[in-house]
C-alpha cells in the first residue's frame, strides 16, 4: 500500500542489519527443511517466518528459512506507534487528538499519509533506532528520509517488536500503551484481515506490509501478529519478498503461517 516511489529510492539505497543476540537465538534446524518442502515457495520468491509461543517457558521464537532483513512495507506502522507512544509519554503528554486519529488510520486502515506524519513526529530512522534501542530490537533499520516503508527488519525482531506489546515480561510500554497497539491490531478493516489470522482459531492481532518493486514488478508481502489456536497464545511474524503478485504473496504467507505455527506447535 506504499507510494510506488518507495521503490525508486530502494534501487540506490542499502539498507542492512545486525544479527540477534544469544538473548533471543533462533531456533533453526531441521524443521527449516521441512518448511521450505511443506510452503512451496517459487524460486523467485523468498519468505521466512518466526514463532514464538508465549504459554510455554522458552523465549526463544522457533525460525523457518533463513533470518535475513526484509523490507517491512507497511508492517513497521506498528513500530511506528509504539515509538510514537514512547515519545509522548518522555514528553509527560497524550497523544493529541490529531496524533490519536493518526494512530487509528495508520493501523486500522493502513493509512500511509497518517504513517507519514507520524514518522515525521518521532524524528523519522533516527527516531525509531531510539525507541527501538528501548524495545530490545537490534536488528532494524530505519528507511531514508521520508521513506518509512523501506525499513529494514528481520523476522526475529519482529518477535521482539511484539513481545514488548504482547508478551509477559518487562516493556518500556506502559500498559495503556501495550492495549491501544494491540486493540488496533484487532480492529483492522475489511479486505486487510489476511496473513498471520489464517492459522488462528480463537482470535488475533495483526498488521499486514505489502508493496510492489516497481524495477522488478515483484511484490513484498509482509504479516505480523498474535493469534490463538489450540488453546496456546503465539507472536508470529512472516516476511516474503520477490512475489509474482500480491494474491501469490498472500497465498504464500498464509502457506507459512500454517506450516510454522504447526511445526512450533509439535514441537
Amino acid at each position: 500500500m506504499l507510494n510506488r516511489t518507495l521503490s525508486v529510492v530502494a534501487t540506490v539505497v542499502a539498507l542492512f542489519a545486525g544479527a540477534a543476540p544469544a538473548a533471543m537465538a533462533a531456533e533453526a534446524g531441521s524443521g527449516t527443511t521441512a518448511f521450505r518442502a511443506a510452503v512451496r515457495a517459487p524460486d523467485t520468491a523468498r519468505v521466512t517466518a518466526a514463532v514464538l509461543d508465549l504459554d510455554r517457558t522458552g523465549r526463544e521464537p522457533a525460525v523457518y528459512g533463513d533470518d535475513t532483513p526484509y523490507d517491512t512495507a507497511s508492517i513497521v506502522k506498528v513500530d511506528i506507534l509504539a515509538a510514537m507512544l514512547l515519545h509522548a509519554r518522555d514528553h509527560r503528554r497524550e497523544l493529541t487528538a490529531r496524533e490519536n486519529a493518526e494512530a487509528q488510520v495508520m493501523i486500522r486502515n493502513s493509512d500511509n499519509t497518517a504513517a507519514t506524519a507520524l514518522w515525521r513526529a518521532i524524528g523519522e530512522a533516527p527516531g525509531l533506532a531510539s525507541a527501538n534501542k528501548r524495545l530490545g530490537l537490534i536488528s532494524t533499520q530505519g528507511g531514508p528520509g521520508g521513506f518509512w516503508g523501506l525499513t529494514r527488519t528481520t523476522a526475529t525482531d519482529q518477535i521482539r517488536l511484539l513481545g514488548a506489546v504482547f508478551g509477559t515480561g518487562p516493556t518500556p510500554l506502559d500498559t495503556a500503551s501495550r492495549n491501544r497497539i494491540g486493540t488496533l491490531m484487532t480492529e483492522i478493516s475489511t479486505g486487510q484481515t489476511w496473513g498471520v489470522s489464517a492459522a488462528a482459531d480463537s482470535g488475533w492481532a495483526l498488521k499486514n506490509g505489502w508493496l510492489m518493486r516497481t524495477t522488478t514488478g515483484r511484490w513484498d508481502i509482509n504479516s505480523i501478529g498474535r493469534i490463538t489456536t489450540g488453546g496456546h497464545h503465539y507472536l508470529v511474524a512472516v516476511l516474503s519478498n520477490g512475489n509474482a503478485s500480491m494474491p501469490d504473496g498472500v497465498n504464500l504467507v498464509e502457506r507459512a503461517v500454517r506450516t510454522a505455527v504447526s511445526e512450533t506447535a509439535a514441537r
